[in-house]
C-alpha cells in the first residue's frame, strides 16, 4: 500500500502546508510547471520518492532536469504522469495514441488549473488533474490531492484546498 500526495502548476510558489499534507505519504508527485529549481528541490523533500514532470512555463534547470512523460508502476498500477493530456473525451492533439501505445490505469496532467477527477471508460482509467497549487492562473482555490494506491485499488481520494493566496 503506497500513499500518494499530488500537486501540480505549482509556478515557484513553495507553501509549507504541502509538507504538512503530504506528510504520510510515500511518494509525491508534481504534473508540472515546478517554476525552479528551488521549488523542486524543496518538494524532493516532502516524500522519500518524489516523481515529477516539466511543464510548458518550465525551463533551464528544471526542464533539463524533468522528462515531459513519466510511465511507471505503483503496486499493481500503472501510471502515467505529465503535464498536458487534455482529459477524457478531450485529449490534447496526438496524446490518445499515447494512451493507446502506454495503457495506464493512472492517467495525471496538471496544466488547466483545473481539479478534475473523472474516469475514462474507452481506455478504462482513471484520470486525475489535481488543479494548481500555486498561486499563479485564474484558479479561485488552490488545491492538492492526497490517495492511496493498494494492489490494483486507487481509493481514498482526498482534496486538499488551499484557498486563493499564501503570504510567507
Amino acid at each position: 500500500m503506497k500513499r500518494i500526495g499530488l500537486l501540480s502548476d505549482t509556478h515557484s510558489c513553495y507553501d509549507p502546508r504541502y509538507a504538512l499534507h503530504f506528510a504520510d505519504c510515500d511518494e509525491v508527485w508534481h504534473a508540472g510547471d515546478v517554476g525552479d529549481a528551488a521549488l523542486l528541490r524543496r518538494v524532493q523533500e516532502l516524500a522519500p520518492v518524489v516523481r515529477a514532470v516539466r511543464g510548458n512555463i518550465d525551463h533551464g534547470e528544471v526542464a533539463r532536469l524533468l522528462p515531459s512523460l513519466l510511465h511507471f508502476r505503483v503496486e499493481d498500477v500503472d501510471v502515467l504522469l505529465t503535464h498536458i493530456a487534455g482529459y477524457p473525451g478531450r485529449y490534447a492533439p496526438g496524446f490518445r495514441a499515447v494512451l493507446e501505445s502506454k495503457r495506464p490505469r493512472l492517467l495525471v496532467a496538471g496544466h488547466s488549473h483545473i481539479l478534475k477527477v473523472m474516469p475514462d471508460p474507452a481506455f478504462d482509467l482513471l484520470y486525475i488533474n489535481p488543479g494548481a497549487a500555486g498561486v499563479h492562473g485564474w484558479q479561485k482555490v488552490r488545491t492538492l490531492v492526497r490517495f492511496t494506491i493498494d494492489g490494483p485499488d486507487i481509493r481514498d481520494l482526498e482534496v486538499i484546498e488551499l484557498g486563493k493566496q499564501y503570504t510567507p
